[in-house]
Formats: C-alpha cells, structure tokens, sequence
C-alpha cells in the first residue's frame, strides 16, 4: 500500500522528522486558504502516485494566495501517467543549497534490510543506480539492533556530510527514518530530496513510504487513509472480498486454493505452454460467495480465454466451491472455456452439482492444465 507525500510527510513528523508545513486541498479555494494560514511563498504539488510530477507540469510555485488558487486550479483534474489529480499539497516553499537521496528498503535478495544514501538527491534513485551507482552508499542494518550510530555517522561521512553537527542531524533523521520504516512494518521509506538548508541543518522536503499489505491487520490507522487511485480495478474487488489477487500477462485465469498450490498451479501451465493471467488464492475455507466473487474479477479481464479451478479440498469443501461457480455462471454470461480439478472434501457432492454445468472435467492438475492451455489455443 502506497501513502501519499502529505501521508508519508505526517508519519515521519511523528517520528521527529523535520518536514515542510502546509496541508492538503481538492479545491483551489482550499489551496488558497492553506497558502494564506502559511504566508509567503509556497509550493502547489498534485499528489499521486507517480514520479515525474515537476516534468508534467504537476508541481509549481506560487508568490501569492492567489497564485496558488490559480495554480492548484490548473493542477486539480490533470492527468499524470493515467492517473487523474484530486488533491495537492501546499508546502513552504524552501530555499536550500543541496539535495541528499536518504532511504530504508527491504532487500529480499540479500534478507537485508538496507539504509541507502546519495549525494546525488532531487531525482528518482533508479536512475542515479543506473547513471552512476558509485554515488549511492548502501549500509545493512543489524539484523536484530537495527542502524547503529556508527553506521549512519559512516552514511553522512560517505556522502560528505563532514561537518560534525551536520553528520549528527543527518544520523538521526536516518535512525528516525528507520524507525518509521519497523514500526509501520513498510517496504520502503525515502526521503527525496533531503536538503541542507542555508544555516547547514537538514530538512525533508519529499518522502515516500510503501507499506506491506500483509501487515496492514497491525496498523488499522494506516489502512483507514489508503487511497486506491492507482490499483486496478480488480484487484480493489478482490481486496475487498478477502481474495488474494495479482493480474498477469497471461490469457488462462487460475482459481486455486492455497498460495502454494496457486504458484505450483502457474507453473504447471507454463510446463505445457500456456500463460496464466492472474495469481488468485480464494484461501482456505473460502465459501460460495467468496468463489462467486472470485470467478467474476477472473472473467472481467477480457484477455482470458480459458478459465482452470484447482482446488484441494481440505479446509475449503468442494460442494461449497461449485455451488459458487454455479451462482457465479448464473450471473456472468460468458463462452469462455473452464476447466475443472476439484478433488478432497465433499468432491463427489462438487462434481454432482456440477454434472449439468458447462464445466470441463479434469482428472489431476497436469490434466487441467493442458485441457486449459489446448482451449485457450483454439480461441487464438
């Protein structure tokens, strides 16, 4: 789950981040309001989750009140990469001499949680990694005392913060960062740029912070702001029927019952030369509606042209699982071919109700998923 700046900003003042004031508008009226209570100049930026704001036109500054209603009406209702601008955020406009990269991510790879910095702040650090990889410092934290004092003095030295007051400030945003980046169990938290102001003290001017969905059960508060502006349609549904859903490439749905067996199930596609469109785990135990639910986000992607059931029967009973495709079928008018493996609890009774339907036996899961592959095929 991604925050907004102004969400991502709010968390790290609570961790004693210095960051810009200002607040939020979905009017130019509010805007102005806002840009009246800060005095001065300010900063008119849309919030939306994308880079390349200031390149699209998305961020711009304003001497008056009246500049920033002008400015944020101009802004409000744009389109950025596909996405539609329904807030900005009015911030102070700060003048600063420098911009630092500071930032905490998850690196699976290495089982690491790792704090970078860069000298080179102010642009997308994907493209610094690219450009010149030399100017990122990358230190792993420890894995159960965190960032020590000594590994973000080494971050501050590294990027050439030399002055010794600068190095401590710079230490304790990133102690802070970190911090914020545990306790609200994220993916990632970065602050770009961070900037050194006139008098030499540090400032956030950008952040942003990624959270991990799992995790949300922990952080209600958190789950409460989400903003779904950028997920796709049918992953909100199936986030709010309680689904695991990720949408693929591919053109053969998959419906199965465990994650693992819904990873072992796309594989097992890919061996007989299909490409499965979606990850979808009903779960355990998963009940009519769930399925019905289920089946419906499935066949609203247009480019599925075979849809495969695998579902083993333990904790899920597979009476429960075809009267939710049978309820699905009687709401969705569709051709597409589908495939079914049901075995374990209650099968005899799921394959009664299904005897009728338009539903294609299979036998075991390499079965179903060459029935699958051969009927996505022969609808080109």
């Amino acid at each position: 789950m991604k925050l907004h700046e102004y969400q991502a900003r709010d968390v790290l003042a609570k961790y004693k981040i210095p960051v810009t004031g200002g607040g939020v508008a979905t009017t130019p009226a509010e805007a102005r309001a806002i840009a009246e209570q800060i005095g001065g100049r300010v900063v008119v930026k849309a919030q939306v989750f994308v880079g390349g704001r200031g390149k699209a036109g998305g961020v711009k500054l304003a001497d008056t009140p009246e500049q920033a209603e002008q400015m944020a009406g101009q802004i409000l209702g744009m389109d950025i990469k596909g996405l539609t601008v329904e807030k900005v955020l009015i911030a102070e406009a700060i003048t600063y001499e420098r911009e630092i990269y500071l930032g905490v991510i998850m690196d699976r790879a290495a089982k690491q949680i790792i704090v970078m910095a860069s000298a080179e702040g102010g642009v997308e650090i994907e493209e610094v990694a690219k450009t010149n990889p030399e100017a990122i410092i990358k230190i792993a934290a420890h894995s159960t005392l965190g960032l020590l004092d000594y590994q973000a003095r080494d971050l501050a030295f590294g990027i050439g913060l030399t002055d010794g007051k600068q190095a401590r400030q710079f230490a304790q945003i990133a102690a802070a960062l970190f911090k914020s980046f545990i306790e609200t169990d994220a993916t990632l938290a970065e602050i770009n740029p961070l900037v050194v102001l006139a008098n030499g003290s540090l400032q956030a001017l950008d952040s942003k912070i990624v959270l991990d969905d799992s995790a949300l059960f922990r952080h209600p508060e958190l789950e409460a702001i989400r903003d779904a502006s950028d997920e796709p349609l049918a992953e909100q549904q199936a986030r709010e029927a309680g689904i695991t859903f990720i949408k693929l490439e591919g053109d053969i749905g998959c419906m199965v019952n465990g994650a693992g067996l819904a990873m072992a199930t796309m594989d097992v596609v890919k061996l007989y030369g299909g490409e499965p469109a979606n990850f979808l785990d009903i779960g355990g135990g998963a009940g009519k509606d769930k399925v019905k639910a289920a089946l419906q986000i499935i066949l609203s992607d247009p480019n599925v042209k075979a849809v495969m059931f695998n579902i083993f029967g333990g904790i899920t009973r597979v009476d429960e699982v075809a009267r939710g495709i049978i309820a699905a079928l009687d709401e969705v008018q569709t051709d597409v071919p589908m495939i079914a493996r049901l075995v374990g609890t209650n099968e005899e009774a799921g394959r009664a109700l299904l005897v009728d339907s338009v539903l294609i036996p299979a036998s075991s899961l390499a079965d179903a998923a060459q029935k699958a592959v051969a009927a996505a095929q022969a609808r080109g």
